[in-house]
């Protein structure tokens, strides 16, 4: 038996031996779905206004053109671009400064010196301007998209939904889930706001399926 095992079976014990009831049922009578459905106009607006708030960059695209607004995103970075294995076909623009570089085992020194990333996501909310990534092929792992200093997100408009609840339900939990609501920053030091503090300095949507060209 190790420590820990030790510790939480006394722990179990002493709760047996207080006669202490079960933990009470979880309200689940809370705003759990929105008026909207995923993907739509009015969801991409408050999704939209909430990443410019927070100092993000958005592109909106075609769900074809998601090439040409990569291209565009990345029209001022220089050097390597991390993408994941699983990147999709015409995601990538032929006719960039950068050189792309699939992420296969790369070392903490590769990541640093990488310039930008490109990356898919597995969902995102409206009302708080959030994107969720699991790990997935369009993603990859967590680490590719805490350490470079740009990240280019692609967040296809069917992925939008509306509320947190809604959000969850979209996720599969057992998953590596990393939230984004913006550049990283924090304030915490004298309310003064620094940038890429934990992850990237730098977060350009491409919101797929938004816009026709």
């Amino acid at each position: 038996m190790t420590a820990r095992e030790e510790v939480l079976g006394r722990i179990r014990a002493a709760n047996a031996a207080a006669g202490h009831p079960p933990p009470p049922e979880v309200p689940r009578d809370y705003h759990r779905s929105g008026e909207y459905w995923a993907g739509s106009p009015e969801l991409l607006a408050l999704f939209r206004d909430r990443l410019v708030d927070y100092k993000a960059t958005v592109l909106d695209a075609p769900a074809d053109g998601v090439g040409e607004a990569v291209r565009i995103a990345l029209a001022d970075v220089a050097g390597d671009v991390v993408v994941p294995p699983g990147l999709p076909d015409g995601w990538w623009p032929g006719d960039v400064a950068a050189t792309r570089h699939t992420d296969d085992g790369l070392s903490p020194a590769d990541l640093d010196a990488a310039a930008a990333v490109l990356t898919g996501c597995a969902a995102a909310c409206a009302v708080t301007g959030t994107i969720a990534l699991d790990g997935s092929p369009d993603q990859g792992r967590r680490a590719i998209t805490l350490v470079p200093d740009v990240h280019v997100c692609v967040v296809r408009a069917e992925q939008v939904v509306q509320t947190v609840p809604e959000l969850i339900a979209a996720l599969e939990p057992t998953r590596p889930i990393t939230f984004v609501s913006g550049p990283s920053a924090t304030s915490d030091i004298e309310l003064e706001r620094v940038e890429g503090v934990h992850g990237p300095r730098t977060l350009i949507v491409v919101l797929a399926g938004a816009a026709r060209w």
